[in-house]
């Protein structure tokens, strides 16, 4: 693997972390404990949803096309 790709895509995974955490963090705030399985499925909803969304917002890494 390349350094400079690698370099490229740590951003993302960093922003995909903060945005599970602060996803987390606000439907626990508005329902409250939704139990292991339901967060569970907001991370995946989450971590599978960034990178379309990235790409089609052209800011997605060259890595990734």
């Amino acid at each position: 693997m390349d350094t400079d790709r690698l370099l490229e895509l740590v951003p993302h995974y960093l922003a995909m972390l903060f945005l599970v955490f602060l996803v987390l963090t606000v439907v626990r705030m508005a329902v409250g404990d939704i139990g292991f399985i339901a967060e569970l499925a907001v991370v995946t909803v989450v971590v599978f949803a960034y990178r379309p969304i990235v790409m089609r917002l052209g800011v997605g890494p060259s890595a990734w096309e």
